[in-house]
């Protein structure tokens, strides 16, 4: 039993080292070649929550770590703070987007239902 488990640890860290698109491609194997192999990777994927796992995780990892060259590292820091204020105004536009438009939403609806009272 416990060569099987061992076995099956080595393969699943092998396919995670490869990425989400390696799990992709073997369920969609699994699909192709007999349905229910591609439906049990599929409900592993879900179960294990490596479907929806934060595919960031070693971006970020990889942003921390130093090159050694510290003119290389100190211009990688700012440019990644300068993204992230970036990243931060957009989402804030999008969000005053959304409130405008509910707003435009909201106030068509007391409209409407002032001109039928």
């Amino acid at each position: 039993m416990n060569v099987d488990t061992s076995w099956f640890s080595q393969a699943v860290n092998w396919v995670d080292k490869q990425g989400k698109l390696a799990w992709i491609a073997l369920m969609v194997i699994g699909f192709v070649m007999f349905w229910p192999i591609g439906l049990v990777i599929l409900a592993y994927l879900i179960w294990s929550k490596r479907m929806f796992a934060n595919t960031f995780g070693r971006c970020a990892k990889s942003s921390r770590s130093t090159t050694g060259n510290t003119a290389f590292d100190s211009y990688k820091q700012e440019t990644l703070k300068r993204l992230e204020k970036e990243e931060e105004d957009f989402r804030a536009f999008l969000q005053r987007l959304r409130d405008a438009k509910d707003q435009a939403e909201f106030e068509q609806f007391l409209n409407e239902r002032s001109q039928k009272a």
